[in-house]
């Protein structure tokens, strides 16, 4: 099962006509469907936590699902929302340098307002496509997100319901499926936000784990018969061990002019006089030989070739793409030397191709 097949499944069940069934999911019990998602509740936390979240813990298992690279929110929320790759997409990670900007950096989850959302993602949303054709889509999540570039991009086409606190999260919720077909997409950030201040297994880590599977455990109370809730996510999470600087009694900075992506998935994008796939080949063996089993490193080239981001790479992808790509390995990660404060304090960490970082699980319900 992959991530990008999650969202056009559902859609289906209910009856869209440009979507398929890719993950056995069946038409819906009553036509009310609510995708749940958990940021950062990887595939793992259901082994070794299930005391912390006896609600989920019951739920039925429907598969494990594998995200697109790199495993990190902007990219995986792409990927559900559309159906389609990071290469087709074009959410290529965390941050990405904006092409012929003068070095530009582009935060895809606080945006920059220079950037046209449905330029920069231009592949219909599932939510549109389903909006079209008479389904009520329903995109309920704090209210700080409503208005951004990112909603703007990757959630265009739902009808956006704001709500700060869990009562209002779940009347939402309610509200939003008393008309069919409907299908809600609910979001939760708290423990994708205790994992990077302290890590997964921590105190505060296993609160907000206890705090969403008590609100679960409301939202079925609440819900009508019928509704048929999916639980997924959009990666998992590694807590931190070896901290490498970027530059920093290494040579990783030679010939770097602009760093992005995140610590565990690094685009680097080169000075002028590297413009070519020979340069960019002599970089990524110099980092490549410099760390070792503790990275991979890929040239723009290779990057494509392998498939890294989907059989299908855009222009404008691929103009987006670091020149190299290090991907970090077991618990690395690769600091940013202007950035090394805000960077180095996080404990929690995704983005990489460790199967914690990118599998997740999809869990369901119907309610009785």
């Amino acid at each position: 099962m992959h991530l990008s097949q999650i969202t056009p499944s559902i859609f289906s069940a209910l009856g869209l006509t440009t979507a398929t069934d890719m993950l056995d999911c069946g038409p819906s019990p009553m036509g009310r469907e609510v995708l749940f998602l958990i940021d950062g509740f990887g595939a793992n936390t259901l082994e070794l936590f299930a005391d912390a979240m006896p609600t989920i813990s019951r739920l039925t298992r429907h598969g494990i699902v594998q995200t697109a690279f790199p495993s990190t929110t902007a990219t995986s929320l792409a990927t559900l929302t559309t159906g389609t790759l990071p290469g087709a997409h074009g959410m290529l990670g965390y941050t990405v340098q904006v092409p012929r900007s003068g070095g530009r950096i582009l935060n895809a989850l606080k945006w920059d307002e220079r950037v046209d959302p449905t330029n920069w993602q231009p592949v219909p949303t599932l939510f549109e496509r389903a909006s079209a054709e008479g389904i009520r889509v329903t995109h309920v999540a704090a209210k700080r997100y409503e208005n951004s570039g990112f909603t703007r991009a990757v959630f265009r086409g739902a009808d956006y319901r704001g709500a700060n606190v869990v009562p209002d999260l779940i009347a939402e919720t309610k509200a939003a499926l008393q008309k069919t077909p409907s299908f809600v997409y609910l979001y939760m950030n708290d423990l994708d936000v205790a994992g990077h201040s302290d890590g997964v297994g921590s105190q505060k880590w296993l609160a907000a784990l206890s705090m969403i599977d008590l609100m679960f455990a409301g939202l079925m109370k609440e819900m009508p018969t019928g509704t048929r809730i999916w639980l997924t996510s959009d990666h998992g999470m590694v807590n931190v061990g070896e901290k490498i600087v970027i530059g920093d009694n290494n040579p990783l900075n030679n010939n770097v002019a602009v760093i992005a992506g995140e610590p565990r998935a690094r685009h680097i994008y080169l000075n002028a006089e590297c413009d070519s796939p020979a340069a960019r080949s002599d970089v990524a063996s110099v980092w490549q030989e410099y760390l070792g089993d503790r990275a991979d490193v890929l040239t723009r080239e290779k990057a494509i070739d392998n498939n890294l981001f989907g059989a299908e790479v855009s222009d404008d992808a691929c103009d987006r793409m670091g020149e190299v790509i290090a991907i970090a390995k077991g618990d690395v990660v690769l600091l940013d030397p202007e950035r090394v404060e805000k960077e180095g304090s996080m404990v929690g960490h995704h983005g990489g191709q460790t199967e914690i970082e990118t599998t997740v699980g999809l869990l369901t319900t119907t309610l009785s």
